[in-house]
């Protein structure tokens, strides 16, 4: 279940009960990019024109009611390495953020790979992660919220978010990529592995149990959300973002 704020903005239900937690999954309406980027383009690196993904961006941020000044994100690399910050800001390397300081928003960009947020109400940290089939298998949602456990959460108190990603029935694998997963299924010739419930069991093997997942595919739901794979590399990304005022 969600409640949308507007055309260009997916509120996670699980979330909509803490005040002061702004999170949130963009949508690929209500922006100002055109052809393949059409039109909310989140994406800074694609080759959409760079003022008009900042000007979709300032909507987007908008419409949760914060500044894109606020924004801890970085260029991702499929790895699993975590960003913890007190500070908003551009920087490369990180697949997670996690953002130890209310007024800070940590952001993973998507566009078919997996989007978890994370958040703690009782410590007011939240966390940000990019989970494609490599962080997956590296494990980069267990790691982000052990460090949130071994920070001090209480597993109990933390609320997840698997946002929209591409679905085990449009996620074909070869076998060298099928042989690393436990959540996958034999189609023909083919394998198929499901994202959203590798992570899920990431997240409940550390006894977090408090998890929403996304019915939305990427692929199926292309009219709605971009698709790295569906749209053959062309295309533009989305936001999934969390934080605390």
């Amino acid at each position: 279940m969600m409640t949308n704020s507007s055309e260009r903005v997916i509120i996670p239900s699980i979330f909509k009960h803490v005040p002061q937690l702004v999170a949130g999954v963009s949508t690929r309406h209500g922006g100002k990019s055109t052809m393949a980027y059409q039109t909310l383009n989140l994406g800074i690196h694609t080759d959409d024109h760079p003022e008009v993904v900042h000007e979709n961006l300032s909507l987007f941020c908008s419409d949760l009611g914060i500044s894109t000044e606020t924004l801890a994100r970085s260029y991702q690399v499929h790895g699993d390495v975590i960003w913890e910050t007190k500070e908003p800001g551009f920087t490369s390397g990180y697949d997670a953020i996690i953002t130890q300081a209310p007024g800070i928003f940590a952001g993973v960009s998507i566009a078919d790979c997996c989007p978890i947020l994370l958040a703690d109400p009782k410590r007011f940290c939240a966390a940000a992660i990019h989970a494609g089939w490599k962080g997956t298998v590296q494990e980069i949602v267990h790691k982000t919220a052990s460090l949130l456990i071994a920070s001090g959460s209480n597993p109990a108190d933390i609320l997840a978010y698997i946002g929209p990603c591409i679905s085990l029935a449009h996620f074909e694998v070869g076998d060298e990529v099928a042989e690393q997963f436990e959540f996958k299924e034999r189609r023909g010739a083919r394998w198929h592995v499901d994202l959203k419930a590798s992570n899920e069991a990431q997240l409940r093997s550390l006894d977090i149990s408090q998890i929403e997942i996304s019915e939305f595919c990427t692929i199926e739901n292309n009219d709605l959300f971009f698709s790295h794979r569906k749209e053959k590399g062309i295309t533009g990304r989305m936001l999934a973002i969390i934080g605390f005022r």
